[in-house]
């Protein structure tokens, strides 16, 4: 049976003893996805080096990746009834993520710092699928961008070897 949440006028198909979880594990993954993001954004405008080329390529398609879950994470919020909070304030205060540095970094540092970035975002993530049992849809939709982050992570992982 659906109930009425408490944050808006959406009804929330979510139970209300799972509301509160899906919420705030929602809110997270999102924080961490915008973040995740810019990271790869700002060493994506920064990055010399012999493998110029195929990093700065690879991290157009993180990018693109990590926005459209930003999209499917925040319209999943918005589908249980919670106002998605994206506002870079937010997402400074609350990510797990490394703050990338704005100087030319060479691509060997890059991969790393992505390599972190995207195990810093999965072991939320992880964390985050555990929180909401309760809500089949969110959990399915939390695993299939872990799962995807995480071949990612094993590719920019590789490159470093």
């Amino acid at each position: 049976m659906a109930t009425d949440s408490k944050n808006g006028p959406i009804t929330s198909f979510v139970p209300a003893e799972h509301q509160e979880a899906v919420s705030g594990a929602l809110q997270e993954s999102l924080v961490d996805l915008i973040d995740l993001s810019l990271v790869a954004k700002q060493v994506h405008w920064s990055v010399v080096g012999p493998r110029f080329q195929s990093v700065h390529l690879a991290l157009d398609e993180l990018v693109a990746d990590a926005r459209g879950f930003t999209d499917e994470v925040a319209e999943r919020a918005t589908a249980v009834g919670v106002s998605p909070d994206g506002r870079a304030k937010t997402v400074a205060a609350d990510s797990t993520l490394d703050e990338a540095s704005s100087e030319f970094a060479s691509d060997d540092k890059v991969i790393r710092v992505i390599t972190e970035a995207l195990a810093a975002t999965i072991v939320r993530l992880r964390a985050n699928i555990a929180k909401v049992g309760g809500d089949p849809v969110t959990e399915d939709l939390l695993i299939g961008v872990s799962a995807r982050l995480e071949q990612l992570h094993w590719m920019w992982e590789a490159k470093s070897v």
